[in-house]
């Protein structure tokens, strides 16, 4: 099995030394670079020499939120910040975690496990597993902080992912969930679901209208994530 190529950048050196740490952990990953200059990491990036990012939020020369506008599909990239709040905005940008600093193993192991489902399954069983031929439901039960609520299956608009929870919109309110939103996606197989984003899945049948990357429900304006598009249209055409 071939090793993902990391970068990792950061304008503070002790940062970069504890990520440095990490990695020496993990034999499944080796570091291409590491660098207070993004701008040399951005050069790897676009060559195609780099898989995966551990990408400081805030820099002087270039920020990491704007690393991500630059590179759109060219690596998977993991935020890493001292400020939960900045992290919000990478995730509409298709960043699979965030790693809030300082940053333990622990955590650091948990946001790698999730880069490597991304490279070690094939991109087609990632997008269309809420598509597969699997018995419909009416109804699903989902757990909320203090009991299970039945949902109509026709009811839900789209599932929202957060950090510890997920929001199911429905066209009767919005109802949270401690469930993950692989776990939604597995219970609505079958059903018209479709991953569109990392934290976005939704009913193919609710869509009102898609703009270039964006898609229309209601009044809610969903991303859609370059690493689903082609699937995301495929489903369309489809139906």
């Amino acid at each position: 099995m071939e090793k993902i190529r990391c970068a990792l950048v950061d304008d503070k050196p002790l940062a970069l030394d504890v990520l440095i740490d990490h990695i020496s952990k993990m034999a499944d990953l080796q570091i291409s670079i590491s660098t207070t200059n993004p701008m040399e990491a951005l050069k790897m990036v676009m060559d195609g020499a780099i898989d995966l990012v551990f990408l400081d939020i805030q820099m002087p020369e270039l920020s990491g939120l704007q690393f991500m506008k630059i590179t759109p599909g060219k690596c998977k990239i993991i935020l890493t910040t001292a400020y939960a709040e900045f992290a919000l905005e990478g995730f509409e940008h298709d960043a699979i975690d965030y790693l809030l600093k300082p940053i333990s193993f622990e955590r650091f192991y948990k946001a790698v496990s999730k880069a490597k489902h991304f490279f070690h399954t094939p991109a087609k069983e990632i997008q269309m597993v809420a598509l597969q031929a699997e018995s419909p439901k009416g109804f699903i039960f989902v757990k909320t902080e203090y009991r299970l609520v039945k949902i109509d299956i026709s009811d839900i608009s789209y599932v929202e992912g957060m950090q510890n929870y997920v929001a199911i919109h429905t066209s009767s309110g919005k109802i949270l969930s401690l469930l993950n939103i692989k776990k939604l996606e597995e219970l609505l197989a079958g059903n018209g679901f479709i991953r569109v984003h990392r934290s976005y899945l939704l009913s193919l049948a609710k869509i009102d209208s898609v703009e270039r990357s964006r898609i229309y429900i209601g009044e809610a304006v969903i991303p859609l994530g370059d690493s689903f598009r082609d699937a995301f249209f495929e489903a369309i055409e489809s139906r």
